[in-house]
């Protein structure tokens, strides 16, 4: 376990500067990991906007809002959040909200763990997956775990050219960078506008387009 220190205050994080602990956060916190997602100078009307937004729907719903549904609500393009927040959406902004990937499907301090989901195809196969249905090990993919799981996410016409091309990017960039592209790389490389992408993956990038490529940004 790390700390991050500001102001007197003591925050317990995780190895990418995420709170451990939801209750824990204030807007202290967002102040302290600003720099630790790109963001160097104090934090403008703009972030906060964002930051709290982001909050008040957690506290609403009890889920992380979609990338979609934040830019939509503050009126923001792809480029224009990554203006705001260039480490990405949820390594940039959701950080700074006190939230980490599993508040997008479970309650807080809830315990990961390993399911086998099995699908399908010319052969059967079975995939390890997380709790929150993403690939455990990304070697294990293949476009026959997209194409099964595609469904479940929304797709229920299946996947099409411009679905594979999203996800062959994806796969790419990872086997380059060994990381997860954010969505400004995905957008910027594909010539895409957020609208285009969420008419493509409904349930999300992280959450639709990164799970069917069995990726996991966190």
């Amino acid at each position: 376990m790390e700390t991050l220190e500001y102001e007197g205050k003591t925050y317990r994080i995780d190895a990418e500067g995420f709170v451990l602990d939801g209750d824990q956060w204030d807007e202290d916190f967002a102040r302290a990991a600003a720099s630790s997602a790109g963001i160097h100078g104090p934090l403008a009307e703009d972030h906060w906007r964002v930051i709290r937004y982001i909050r008040e729907s957690f506290q609403r719903m009890r889920q992380c809002p979609l990338l979609y549904q934040t830019c939509r609500a503050n009126g923001l393009s792809w480029r224009q959040l990554e203006r705001l927040f260039p480490a990405g959406y949820q390594r940039g902004a959701c950080k700074l909200a006190g939230l980490t990937y599993r508040e997008g499907y479970l309650p807080a301090r809830a315990q990961r763990r390993n399911l086998a989901a099995k699908f399908a195809g010319a052969a059967e196969k079975t995939y390890r997956v997380d709790v929150r249905g993403f690939l455990v090990d990304p070697a294990e993919w293949d476009e026959d775990f997209a194409t099964h799981r595609a469904p479940d996410l929304g797709l229920a016409e299946g996947l099409g050219d411009r679905h594979w091309e999203v996800l062959r990017f994806l796969r790419k960039h990872h086997e380059r960078t060994r990381a997860v592209p954010t969505v400004y790389d995905c957008c910027r490389e594909l010539n895409m506008e957020l609208e285009q992408l969420e008419a493509l993956f409904p349930s999300g990038y992280h959450r639709g387009a990164v799970k069917l490529a069995g990726l996991r940004a966190r």
